[in-house]
């Protein structure tokens, strides 16, 4: 699997490691680094060389920006989405300007380090501009005289407003994906599998709690419809006649407003427990 060497890929990255429960062995120095307790190893990489390692076979698989994957334009499949390190392509200007639409950038300079993704953009809108391609600080380009505009990763847009710019477009949004070689032998793709099937065992956590409650059976039903589980909850009987012990899974972003609706409906003894991992 080839990751990136450095930067906030490279530790979305070995957090997903770590959480799949995959124990890799790091030095100082390494290019590679082997897993202890699976059939995987780690190559570092720069990420713009990813899609290319993996899809000329290099490496099986890699994590990378998906904004990667559509620059480079290798033969590689998605494998899965891993929800971090979004975000968007965009075109941005001075803020002084009077921008009125895509139109605008007829006849104007860009600058960019995505000159294919940009240049996909300009076809779609019937653009005629000149791209020029710029490895980092792409955001200084206008204010130098480089460029009229630029079109680059944003994440919080911070960057540009330092830079006396706004956005105007956004032509794609990114995050970091798993790609894969499209001929994987069957063994390889069985690793593959087993490894999805870990992300997504972590990935289905992300947000849940695990609520256990006490409630008189009378209630049970009102407090059911209240924490639906993800089939039902599960009620056992407390040692006490007439309560029962009610768990069930809560999505966080609810939890408040269940919880003041939970007591409001007799439930007590409230535990909320984090959840790791979850297995369908």
């Amino acid at each position: 699997m080839a990751i990136q060497a450095k930067g906030r890929l490279n530790e979305g990255s070995m957090k997903l490691m770590e959480e799949a429960g995959i124990d890799l062995i790091i030095g100082r120095r390494n290019l590679v680094s082997p897993a202890k307790n699976f059939p995987l190893e780690i190559l570092y990489l720069r990420d713009d060389d990813i899609p290319q390692t993996v899809a000329y076979g290099a490496a099986d698989v890699g994590i990378v920006g998906e904004n990667e994957v559509l620059e480079r334009k290798e033969q590689v499949n998605i494998a899965k989405r891993l929800g971090f390190s979004k975000c968007r392509l965009s075109l941005a200007v001075p803020q002084q300007t009077d921008y009125s639409g895509p139109a605008w950038f007829n006849g104007k300079k860009i600058a960019t380090s995505y000159p294919s993704i940009l240049n996909d953009w300009l076809q779609k809108h019937q653009v005629q501009a000149e791209i020029h391609v710029i490895n980092g600080s792409v955001e200084i380009s206008p204010g130098i005289g480089l460029a009229d505009a630029i079109f680059d990763i944003v994440s919080s847009g911070s960057t540009l407003v330092s830079n006396r710019l706004k956005e105007v477009e956004v032509a794609v949004t990114s995050e970091a994906v798993l790609v894969a070689n499209p001929t994987l032998s069957p063994a390889k793709q069985a690793i593959l599998d087993e490894f999805i099937f870990r992300l997504e065992s972590v990935q289905r956590a992300e947000g849940k709690k695990y609520i256990l409650l006490n409630a008189p059976n009378e209630k049970i039903g009102e407090i059911s419809s209240i924490l639906p589980g993800m089939k039902s909850p599960t009620v056992m009987p407390l040692a006490t006649e007439g309560w029962s012990s009610v768990h069930s899974v809560i999505a966080e972003d609810d939890f408040w407003e269940n919880i003041g609706k939970l007591k409001r409906a007799g439930a007590e003894g409230i535990l909320v427990i984090p959840i790791e991992k979850m297995i369908f």
